[in-house]
């Protein structure tokens, strides 16, 4: 199975949390929500593959790498904005998608923007 390059972030991955915290951290300022947003389609191609792999049954790897790229690219999006915001973390991290017409998905990452520093040690 092939992998798509990670996306360029703006800011260390480690960052981004689904937690309401980062331990080691505090928040000093909270910027907001902010998010990223892919519409993608299938192309012919990948659904007549994918309907090839649906016969033989299993894990349909034509679509599993489409939505893990396109997860992906929403997460680096959304670290972008947040960049943009001055942010350093996201807090709050979740995904959404949702099927805009028939095989068009629109997903959504999206969390908090805040401002953290480095709480002392000891």
């Amino acid at each position: 199975m092939s992998s798509y390059p990670p996306p360029s972030i703006a800011f260390d991955p480690t960052m981004i949390t689904t937690a309401l915290e980062l331990p080691g951290y505090r928040i000093v300022c909270n910027l907001g929500v902010v998010r990223g947003i892919v519409v993608r389609s299938r192309s012919i191609f990948g659904t007549f593959g994918a309907g090839l792999q649906t016969i033989l049954g299993g894990n349909i790897t034509l679509l599993s790498q489409l939505c893990e790229k396109t997860r992906q690219d929403a997460f680096a999006m959304m670290a972008q904005h947040a960049a943009e915001h001055g942010a350093n973390a996201v807090i709050s991290f979740r995904y959404d998608a949702n099927e805009l017409m028939q095989g068009v998905t629109e997903v959504l990452a999206y969390g908090t923007a805040v401002i953290v520093e480095r709480t002392s040690q000891g």
